[in-house]
C-alpha cells in the first residue's frame, strides 16, 4: 500500500472529510487532495501534523506493517510511555513487570510430564 493510500485509509477510519484534514493540519483542501491521490509528497512538517491530526505515528503512516519489526514497534510503545505522566509511567512498569514475572514462574514451574497418571489408573494392565 503506498502513501497515498495509507493517509486515505487513515483518514477515513477516523472518520474525516477531505476538508477537515485540511483545516486540521492547516492547508488548503485541494492540496491535501494531492497527497491522497499521489500526486504531492507532504515536507517534514507537513506529515508530522498529518500523523498528530491522524493520531498515528509517522512511522506507521510511512511505512507498511511487514516494513517494521517488532522491536520497533516496541520501541516506539516505550517512546509513547514517556509522555505519560509519572504515575500513569509508574503503572505501566508494574503491569510489564508483572506479566514478566508471571512467564519467568510458569516457564519455571512447568515440569515435563512424561506420562499421564489418570492413564495409568485407568488402564486395565495395571489392575
Amino acid at each position: 500500500m503506498s502513501f497515498s493510500q495509507r493517509l486515505t485509509s487513515f483518514r477515513k477510519e477516523q472518520g474525516f472529510t477531505q476538508q477537515q484534514m485540511a483545516d486540521k493540519i492547516g492547508m488548503h483542501v485541494s492540496q491535501f487532495k494531492r497527497y491522497e491521490g499521489g500526486n504531492a509528497r507532504p515536507n517534514i512538517d507537513v506529515f508530522r501534523r498529518i500523523a498528530l491530526a491522524l493520531n498515528v505515528s509517522a512511522d506507521t503512516l510511512l511505512f507498511e506493517a511487514g516494513e517494521r519489526n517488532p522491536e520497533d514497534r516496541l520501541k516506539l510503545q516505550f517512546e509513547a510511555m514517556l509522555k505519560l505522566d509519572e504515575h500513569e509511567r509508574d503503572a505501566m512498569e508494574l503491569v510489564i513487570a508483572s506479566v514478566l514475572h508471571m512467564h519467568d514462574a510458569k516457564r519455571w514451574t512447568q515440569v515435563p510430564i512424561q506420562e499421564n497418571p489418570i492413564d495409568r489408573i485407568n488402564d486395565p494392565a495395571t489392575k
